[in-house]
């Protein structure tokens, strides 16, 4: 710290000292034509001393970002002549750009992240992808101070050997001017005749180049890569899109209405795991559960008692009747009436341009892949004999367990285990983490541990599973916790711990498609895979495992791939909003306070609670609460959190105000149906109003009409 302090003492002295005794006025055009003949002098009768001062001071003034760095490199040509003067400059400049940048990394970044780390994050993201490009095109662009570009680039995460090539070359061709131009000092006026305004258009055509550089660099590597396979003289389709899930079904939709030729593949069930095995048989079962739920609760609602009698058999009928009904929407008939030629079988991808599905091989131009994923089953001793269910499996049961085990504390885990266990089974929900719904704030999580308690439910976190076991006939999973090893007994158990995505897709190994680390599809910002004409989109790629977020990305997806050579649209990530359906469900967009704290990011926060809305209670929900992240002192949303009944419904105004940049007062100011849920939008709006009153015009205020009242 100490250390710290002394150079920064140092920095400021030698700047103040700069300008107290008026160097600045040495470093003009008209001194330095002055001066030249003495400073030639003294080159020619100290060579090395000269070039070693003219060194030195030339990195001072590039470290300190002070100005006359012009005129210095112009004196590098009237003194040393152009070969040796470029050479002085050129590194001269670099190692002094280098030192202002570590400065400002040394006592700036820190409290610059601190207040803009979410910004800076993105950024770096960039940095780390394309900086050396970045910094490039600015070092060739000399009307951009360079000793801005020094303190800016301090701040980001690109390293200092990058920052310090990337200038000796970028500043290269500006230096190699500068100093020509002193070596025809005595025909110059002013500096304003080297920058003339042809010179620097020829600078910013050359700032532009590595941009054009890197798109036309990008074209030929996408055709080096398909050169490599014969491409038909003739397509079968523009479009084939490999799974019939959200992804591939929106991606279907959008190429036919604009009247391309597609083709859809699902080698199992149109609708994809949504329809089949996930949201929608889910939302099914968990009704059924809810109306359960209120018949046990009926004397908060008047009603002294309620008989019930059940068949699990009949919830589950009921779960296959849904389905059912939804199908037609995702259906063979309803995309072959839109122009999709819809084809049931497995794809293979034999090349970028060909596909082999029941044995006979289509042609296309473009491909998106959007082949989901499937439950993740994890490698713990005695699964395979465990008779495990996953989210796919467990609507084949008939009978309702009456010990279930749910793995996993996540999102499927807890929306399952709380419905199976208002069905009457006796659940117990084993989480590794220290809480359930662990992607939430602590207390969300603990609202909803409370009510699944109160449901029943054993919770056992910081517990994994370790084993499965069969002993005397009856079936446990063995888990650990703090060293200690506990059995559970079940009848079935649930695997909820994540989902993998299918990127064993016959084809896509085979042809060498790029693969992250969690071995998801890698894309680029516009859903491109490393071939340019094979796209993918949903569960595959991430990093949402979300049908709204597959259904938005499909867009991008199919725009990019049928218009892509006009103009490619990068994937909008920004605001992305999910809920999670346990009863109280809960909804989010953007960030929560958690991960606010672990970003640095500063915020207010504004809280609404449910028990205070006139619906709610008149509904017997009236528990939850809104809270709202703000900027301090400002409006603009950075996050919302709501737990209650239908917040996944009513969060939708909070994800239209923050896509379009509407503050809280706007909510405010937006007449609300009474009494409804969505009234809670506008009562969270009051409290934050509340607290960024203007006390002292309301104090004025107060004066005002006290002095009206006489």
């Amino acid at each position: 710290m100490k250390k710290n302090i002394l150079i920064l003492l140092f920095l400021v002295v030698a700047i103040f000292l700069f300008f107290y005794f008026d160097i600045n006025k040495l470093l003009t055009f008209q001194n330095l034509k002055s001066q030249q003949a003495y400073l030639t002098s003294l080159y020619e009768s100290n060579k090395i001393q000269t070039i070693v001062g003219f060194f030195i001071i030339y990195v001072l003034i590039a470290a300190l970002s002070l100005p006359g760095a012009a005129i210095v490199t112009v004196a590098a040509g009237a003194i040393f002549g152009l070969f040796t003067g470029t050479l002085i400059v050129s590194f001269a400049s670099s190692l002094g750009a280098t030192i202002a940048f570590l400065a400002s990394r040394r006592f700036f970044r820190e409290p610059v992240e601190a207040r803009f780390k979410n910004k800076l994050d993105a950024i770096n993201q960039g940095i780390e992808k394309e900086g050396a490009l970045y910094l490039f095109t600015l070092r060739l662009i000399p009307a951009l101070p360079f000793f801005v570009i020094n303190l800016a680039m301090g701040l980001t995460s690109l390293k200092t050997f990058t920052f310090y090539w990337v200038s000796q070359i970028g500043m290269l061709a500006a230096t190699v001017i500068f100093v020509n131009a002193g070596t025809q000092l005595a025909s110059l006026d002013s500096l304003s005749g080297i920058l003339s305004p042809k010179i620097i258009f020829s600078f910013v055509l050359l700032g532009i180049f590595p941009i054009i550089a890197k798109k036309i660099i990008s074209t030929l590597k996408g055709r080096a890569v398909l050169k490599k396979y014969k491409k038909p003289k003739k397509f079968d389709f523009n479009v084939v899109a490999i799974g019939a899930g959200a992804g591939g079904l929106v991606t279907s939709y959008i190429a036919s209405a604009v009247k391309a030729k597609v083709a859809l593949i699902e080698k199992h069930k149109m609708g994809g795991d949504c329809l089949n095995f996930g949201c929608v048989p889910s939302k099914a079962i968990i009704k059924s559960s809810k109306i359960l739920s209120y018949m046990k609760r009926s004397k908060e609602f008047g009603i002294r008692s309620v008989e019930c009698e059940f068949e699990f058999s009949d919830i589950m009928d009921r779960v296959h009747r849904v389905i059912s009904k939804v199908e037609p929407h995702d259906s063979v008939e309803r995309y072959s009436k839109l122009g999709v030629e819809c084809i049931m079988g497995e794809a293979k991808i034999l090349s970028p341009y060909e596909i082999e599905v029941n044995g006979k091989v289509i042609t296309t131009q473009n491909i998106v892949i959007a082949t989901g994923a499937a439950p993740f089953v994890p490698p713990i001793k005695g699964i395979e004999n465990s008779g495990y269910l996953t989210s796919d499996t467990i609507w084949n049961l008939r009978e309702l367990p009456k010990k279930m085990v749910v793995l996993g504390g996540g999102p499927i885990g807890s929306e399952l285990a709380q419905a199976f266990s208002r069905l009457g089974s006796k659940v117990t929900q084993v989480e590794r983490g220290a809480r359930i719904i662990g992607r939430e704030d602590p207390e969300v999580s603990e609202f909803v541990t409370k009510k699944f308690e109160k449901d029943g439910i054993e919770i056992l976190t910081k517990h994994s599973a370790v084993e499965f076991i069969q002993e005397d006939g009856k079936k446990y999973v063995v888990c650990e916790h703090e060293g200690q090893r506990k059995k559970v007994e079940y009848d079935q158990v649930l695997i909820a711990v994540g989902r993998a995505a299918r990127s064993d897709s016959p084809g896509i190994k085979e042809l060498g498609i790029k693969l992250t680390k969690r071995k998801t599809i890698e894309v680029n910002e516009f859903l491109q895979t490393n071939f340019p004409n094979i796209y993918a989109c949903g569960d595959i790629v991430g990093p949402y495992q979300f049908t709204h977020t597959a259904a938005h990305q499909a867009w991008y997806a199919a725009v990019n791939a049928l218009f892509g050579r006009f103009r490619k649209f990068k994937v909008d990530y920004r605001v992305v909003p999910w809920c999670t359906y346990t009863d109280p469900e809960i909804a989010r967009v953007g960030l929560n306070e958690t991960e606010a704290k672990e970003k640095g990011i500063p915020y207010e926060k504004s809280v609404f609670q449910l028990e205070e809305l006139d619906r709610a209670i008149c509904e017997e929900e009236d528990n939850g609460f809104i809270q709202v992240l703000t900027k301090p002192g400002k409006d603009k949303i950075l996050g919302v959190t709501i737990v209650g009944l239908h917040a996944g419904d009513y969060i939708a105004e909070y994800v239209t105000a923050m896509k379009y940049n509407l503050g809280l007062s706007k909510i405010l100011g937006t007449i609300h149906i009474y009494p409804t849920l969505s009234e809670a939008n506008k009562y969270v709006a009051g409290e934050w109003k509340r607290a960024n009153q203007p006390t002292k015009v309301l104090k004025w205020l107060e004066k005002f009409h006290t002095w009206t009242r006489g």
